[in-house]
């Protein structure tokens, strides 16, 4: 029997008119930004979702930690979410949001490399072995299912031993986003200022000069920004309703984790009141790297009719994640947040421009002070000490 199923795993069934189940309606489908009208751009809005990286779960992989689970099946849901996320903010960062991917199609370097940092091994930056062993650090024991404020903490830790891609990662404290402290985090200081400890990375510099960017001018540091939310107490609630869509609007979005109590879903639009998402609840065989250092990516692209659920049924604990690679994209989304977010009685998230008094001062997260590279140094529960603990945002529903 689990030979026939093995057969089968991997097999994606391709639904060339997937989309037909699909209201006919005049109303726009909202994509991560971009809109697609239903009547006459269905295949634009397949060639759009398909983009995507679909990360589920996986089995056969060597074990975490050595002697840790082979699979993520039944556990990993909301890691694999949070890869998508993330995923779809390097997109952004290197080959742009219009970038699309088709089928056999050779792709630029940067996908290859991109691919690569979430393959299911120990020496990959986003891996599930990278991701699992970082949540112990968060208080969440290997094979414990996460929430969305888990992961993000995660994925911000992570992003300290990742140079090539170079993000600033920030974390919502208290539904609010404070602008001074994103700028303090994302402003690299001009080479001229530099001393060693401060130097930005090299690719960071190069990036800079092939645009003309002055030495003397502060660079920004592309910016992974997500929002950790509670949206009511067991169920959404209403009022939320309305600022939530608006959020898978901008230009700037990367969708939002959450889902159902111990089921979560990547979401990336809407259409109505109807949320879009792609889903984990896959189980494939693991994927290495070929010969030629080239990756697979054909389990790494839902094909398949995307799934779509009521915003009503949504869990309230949520987080929403956006995407600035400059300074005036991330000036953009505040004027955006202020025009379209904060205009409601009831906020779904606070922005402000200064940092809280109240609050302890914002220090940037730095890399810690360790003679490993990332993946090694996370096999070290003591080292794992060195990370601040955050107070666990969400409480799940049962």
């Amino acid at each position: 029997m689990e030979s026939v199923l093995s057969k089968y795993e991997n097999q994606i069934t391709i639904f060339t008119d997937y989309l037909e189940e699909y209201p006919d309606t005049d109303e726009l489908v909202w994509i991560l930004g971009k809109q697609h009208l239903l009547k006459t751009e269905k295949s634009k809005l397949l060639s759009d979702i398909s983009a995507r990286l679909w990360f589920t779960y996986r089995r056969k992989f060597s074990p975490i930690g050595g002697t840790g689970p082979s699979s993520d099946a039944g556990w990993g849901c909301m890691l694999r979410c949070g890869q998508m996320m993330l995923a779809q903010a390097l997109i952004c960062r290197h080959l742009g949001r219009d970038w699309s991917w088709e089928k056999q199609k050779e792709q630029p370097k940067e996908y290859q490399r991109i691919l690569q940092c979430f393959l299911d091994r120990k020496d990959c930056c986003y891996s599930i072995h990278q991701m699992a062993q970082m949540g112990v650090g968060e208080g969440k024991s290997i094979g414990e299912w996460f929430g969305p404020n888990t992961v993000a903490q995660v994925l911000k830790k992570l992003a300290l031993f990742d140079e090539w891609n170079s993000l600033a990662v920030y974390v919502s404290m208290d539904n609010t986003v404070v602008i001074e402290d994103i700028k303090k985090m994302c402003r690299v200081l001009p080479l001229s200022a530099d001393t060693a400890g401060d130097r930005p990375p090299d690719s960071l510099i190069a990036s800079n000069q092939s645009k003309g960017i002055s030495a003397h001018c502060p660079a920004w540091k592309p910016l992974l920004l997500i929002v950790p939310l509670r949206l009511g107490i067991n169920q959404i609630n209403p009022v939320y309703v309305d600022a939530f869509k608006e959020c898978f609007k901008m230009p700037q979005s990367l969708g939002a984790l959450g889902g159902k109590p111990n089921n979560a879903y990547y979401f990336i639009g809407f259409l109505g009141d109807e949320l879009i998402f792609l889903d984990p609840h896959t189980t494939q065989t693991f994927v290495d790297t070929e010969e030629n250092g080239t990756v697979n990516d054909q389990t790494f692209h839902c094909l398949q009719s995307p799934q779509r659920m009521n915003i009503l049924n949504l869990d309230p604990s949520v987080a929403l994640g956006f995407f600035c690679k400059e300074e005036k994209d991330f000036d953009n989304w505040c004027s955006l947040v202020q025009k379209e977010i904060l205009k409601e009685n009831l906020r779904m998230f606070e922005l402000v421009q200064k940092h809280p008094s109240h609050w302890p001062p914002f220090v940037p997260p730095a890399k810690p002070e360790v003679t490993t590279t990332g993946a090694e140094f996370i096999d070290s529960t003591e080292q794992l000490e060195e990370f601040d603990l955050e107070e666990d945002f969400e409480i799940l529903s049962v």
